[in-house]
């Protein structure tokens, strides 16, 4: 019993606090004079720094930016109030502990941007000294800038802000006269871009009655909005200039061109069919009808050629499949499949390659290069041979190529023909420095004795013969001639 009486004298007799005494330097206005001589000397420190140096808050953020301004100014309402409230509840001691103070200025702003005092201000008269800087920057536009904005700028003047990128408002020109005198400064300034821009400006708040009748006496803008529909694709803006304008071949062509989108074969088929009937020229009207006509050949050739690949009836087809369908090729394609898998159909037949050349007229040098390109891959040289050779009146044959054969040694040698099918067509190059060469680059050492041999060039025989093989058939060749 006598403990505990003990323990509760030392417990009322005992506290954390110490008795006030003048003397004493630990109290708490001597802090607040210590606080107040750091903040003078670190002021001085501060004032002496470079002016340049970024200033951040203690947000990390550079002090004037519009972000930092915000959140210093919201935080500082709040937290002055939550300072107040806190500094209520935490004690009864009035100085026991020193009210958090809240400001709208950072640590750097208050040492910096206040004048030098001679004592420490309190935080409502630090809201209230007019003796403190603002550097936040003034968010301001130069005044030049708000003239890109005005609406005083003349037609002209707004044709050379957008030759050089400037931002400007077209919707301020609202009479015809104004629209009209601002499309003839776009021309006179020769700058595509703006032209264009006028256009669509024009396109959009005009009639295209009134635009049109405009632009028919207006060349350069109508040409430049010509090549603007047709790179967007408005086929429909355009069928209407070129009717208002009366231009009945190009209506028929911009109409025909849409074939293009058409991807199903047979509807492809009945537009074309329908194109036939527009105002074309006499030379693209055969055009139309030559497209037709090859599409509706296409159609009966790939159905015959399907049949008899699934079926497997061809050789032809099961050694070399089809890589591809014919729909929709052009007609150099489309002769080269038929001479590579109908060369020798009669000629009745739509697939036959003498039938196509004389439907859509395909002349000699053209089919000739196509049919030996054919040929040559299948490594029919017998078909080769018969391509190049004709009869004449009297029934002598003799060999004859329209692209020369020097492309047909070419194309031959391309296709992996053998030296003996070479030789036969490098003997029938008629000139002689090209048959040499031909001859020595593919390695036709007969036709290069023969031709040396027929000019008695003795020298470059000789020469030649240290490039043959020895003991060959042509040395013994090259040392009969000398010889002889």
């Amino acid at each position: 019993m006598s403990r505990v009486r003990a323990d509760e004298e030392e417990y009322w007799h005992s506290s954390k606090f110490r008795a006030f005494t003048f003397d004493d330097e630990d109290d708490e206005l001597s802090q607040l004079k210590e606080s107040k001589r750091a903040v003078n000397s670190l002021r001085d420190i501060v004032d002496d720094d470079d002016d340049d140096l970024e200033r951040v808050s203690w947000s990390g953020e550079p002090v004037g930016s519009i972000s930092w301004s915000i959140k210093e100014t919201a935080s500082g309402s709040t937290s002055s109030l939550d300072g107040r409230d806190s500094s209520l509840q935490k004690g009864s001691s009035s100085y026991a502990a020193l009210p958090k103070q809240a400001s709208s200025y950072s640590l750097s702003s208050l040492f910096k941007g206040r004048n030098k005092l001679s004592s420490f201000q309190s935080l409502s008269d630090a809201l209230t000294d007019t003796g403190v800087k603002n550097y936040a920057p003034e968010l301001r536009r130069p005044k030049a800038e708000y003239k890109d904005y005005s609406s005083d700028w003349s037609p002209k003047d707004t044709v050379r802000r957008m030759q050089r990128g400037k931002v400007c408002s077209l919707e301020r020109f609202r009479s015809l006269q104004d629209k009209l005198v601002l499309l003839d400064e776009a021309v006179a300034g020769h700058d595509g871009n703006v032209i264009t821009a006028v256009l669509i400006f024009l396109k959009r708040t005009l009639r295209r009655e009134i635009l049109f009748r405009e632009l028919e006496v207006r060349q350069v803008a109508l040409c430049h909005l010509i090549h603007f529909l047709r790179e967007t694709g408005e086929q429909k803006f355009l069928l209407d200039l070129f009717r208002f304008l009366d231009r009945t071949e190009e209506v028929a062509l911009s109409q025909y061109r849409e074939h293009l989108n058409i991807q199903d074969v047979e509807k492809r088929r009945e537009f074309l069919k329908s194109c036939i009937g527009l105002p074309f020229s006499a030379e693209d009207s055969s055009h139309i009808q030559d497209h037709f006509t090859l599409l509706e050949r296409q159609i009966i050739i790939e159905a015959n050629d399907r049949h008899l690949e699934m079926a497997g009836q061809s050789e032809l087809f099961r050694k070399y499949p089809r890589k591809a369908s014919i729909l929709n090729m052009p007609l150099v394609t489309t002769l080269f499949y038929s001479c590579f898998y109908h060369y020798t159909e009669a000629e009745g037949m739509f697939s036959s390659p003498t039938n196509l050349k004389k439907t859509f007229k395909i002349p000699d040098k053209q089919f000739v290069l196509t049919a030996l390109a054919a040929r040559a891959k299948l490594r029919a040289w017998g078909d080769v041979d018969a391509l190049l050779t004709t009869k004449n009146w009297l029934g002598y044959t003799k060999k004859k190529a329209p692209i020369g054969f020097h492309r047909v040694v070419e194309i031959l040698q391309r296709n992996n023909a053998p030296v003996q099918v070479l030789q036969e067509y490098v003997r029938l190059v008629e000139d002689v420095e090209t048959r040499l060469n031909l001859a020595t680059k593919y390695k036709c050492h007969d036709v290069v004795i023969e031709t040396y041999r027929d000019l008695k060039d003795r020298i470059q025989l000789t020469a030649y013969k240290c490039k043959v093989e020895r003991g060959s058939a042509e040395e013994e060749k090259i040392n009969s001639i000398l010889s002889n």
